[in-house]
């Protein structure tokens, strides 16, 4: 009854009057009728055993049978406290009865009864499916088109010929033999490759095989690191002769160590001044299997390539277009490894340009001669006014000829850029071009024949 008495009343008791701060049921302020109850608080977490045994048994509204039915600990307490007992659990009685009605009034939920839905015939059997990978059929024209026959053609490489000693190769394709020698250099850091002379070449066939086009060949030998087979070197050629000797001596600066992981190539090829170049026979030899720092001479059979024609060459050029001037410039640099055109002194190269609108040539220029060599430096610029409206129109047509004094300039190769163009490289470059404005673009490109252009490229047809 003290003041700590009341103290923990108000911290441990839910029921407790605000005006006054003691019980609600000890309060004159907070008696309310049976009818009117004031809901003083938050409801307990769960309601007490013994007030929901009162309401299930006193719906008479029996007050004394209330009280004979409180719990003992309510029945063992003096008559105050009984009085007191008994006018709270009257209210409390009260409170139940109004919250039961208030129950009563609200709908009731309807339970849902949530069941696994199963897709299927009941009592079927259960399957397990696994996922399918989806494969492309094909077909046997589909399957045999992705050959390539190049790529299985007579090679020296191949297993039947590695295993053949070079007389049995010579016996088996009659080619001849040649003779070289290499060596490397460790003071200076390049390999030396020395072509000294081959013998029993076949004489020139024609291509219907019905006659021979003349009684000797006009041999020489290209020679190259593989696999880069664009810096190659080759000799002069020999006329007339089915065994020629050259005596030639090349260098190769690479390092010692990348010279063991390439392989020499040496191809002997059949010139002729009417046609393209025709290859007689090739020998490759793995730069591993030998002694560089030592050198030595080898006698190799020559075995037949699966290149029947040499390449005419490539020529590096550069493409500007200035949009507001509406001026197309073109820069010549340089060519290397051209068609040999004169069997005494190389070629003597230059270049043609040729501006075509449409399908009509409306201007030519050309370069300046380069006496001697297949591998000529230019660099020299053209300009041309092409408008541009214009430049989608337009084709540029560069054609590399030998000079001849004697009689009309040599043919070498040709390429078409622009509208017509001979290839993908060539639209490639002009593209380039076209999305690069006040830029210059540089690209290489490999020669092609004449007949190839005027296939392929409208163009080729309307310039000489």
């Amino acid at each position: 009854q003290g003041l700590l008495a009341r103290i923990s009343d108000l911290l441990l008791c839910r029921w407790t009057c605000r005006n006054c701060c003691q019980k609600c049921f000890d309060c004159s302020c907070c008696q309310t009728n049976e009818d009117e109850v004031e809901i003083l608080g938050p409801f307990p977490a769960q309601t007490p055993a013994w007030l929901i045994s009162s309401q299930n048994e006193d719906k008479d509204g029996d007050s004394d049978n209330t009280i004979s039915e409180l719990p003992p600990t309510l029945q063992d307490v003096s008559p105050d406290r009984r009085r007191s007992s008994s006018d709270t659990s009257r209210s409390t009685y009260s409170l139940t009865r109004r919250i039961s009605s208030l129950e009563s009034r609200r709908p009731s939920s309807p339970l849902i009864d949530i069941k696994p839905i199963e897709f299927g015939v009941i009592g079927a059997k259960k399957e397990i499916v696994q996922p399918t990978i989806l494969r492309k059929t094909y077909t046997p024209d589909d399957y045999f088109r992705k050959f390539e026959p190049r790529l299985y053609s007579l090679d020296s490489n191949s297993d039947d010929v590695d295993s053949l000693t070079d007389e049995e190769i010579l016996s088996k394709y009659q080619l001849g033999m040649l003779h070289f020698s290499t060596q490397y250099d460790l003071l200076h850091n390049y390999l030396i490759v020395r072509v000294i002379e081959a013998k029993d070449l076949p004489p020139p066939i024609s291509y219907d095989g019905s006659r021979q086009d003349m009684a000797h060949s006009n041999p020489y030998v290209k020679i190259c690191l593989l696999p880069d087979q664009k810096n190659s070197k080759q000799t002069g050629v020999k006329r007339k002769t089915q065994n020629p000797v050259f005596e030639e001596r090349y260098t190769f600066e690479i390092p010692f160590l990348e010279a063991q992981r390439r392989t020499l190539l040496l191809t002997v090829v059949d010139f002729d001044k009417f046609s393209r170049h025709c290859v007689i026979g090739k020998v490759s030899m793995p730069l591993s299997d030998v002694d560089l720092v030592k050198g030595g001479h080898w006698w190799k059979a020559l075995v037949p390539s699966s290149q029947n024609e040499v390449e005419l060459g490539e020529l590096l050029l550069s493409l500007n277009y200035l949009p507001s001037a509406g001026r197309l410039n073109v820069d010549i640099i340089r060519a290397k490894q051209l068609l040999q055109t004169d069997m005494s002194q190389g070629s003597d190269p230059f270049v043609k340009i040729q501006l075509v609108h449409g399908l009509k040539l409306t201007k030519t220029k050309k370069t300046s001669c380069m006496r001697g060599t297949i591998d000529p430096f230019y660099n020299e610029s053209f300009s041309f006014k092409v408008p541009q409206e214009e430049l989608e129109n337009a084709s540029l047509v560069f054609t590399v000829y030998g000079h001849n004094v004697k009689s009309s300039n040599d043919f070498i190769g040709r390429i078409v850029i622009g509208q017509y163009s001979t290839g993908a490289p060539e639209s490639n470059h002009w593209r380039r071009m076209l999305n690069a404005h006040r830029t210059a673009v540089e690209q290489w490109h490999s020669l092609r024949s004449r007949e190839e252009c005027d296939r392929v490229s409208p163009a080729s047809l309307e310039v000489t």
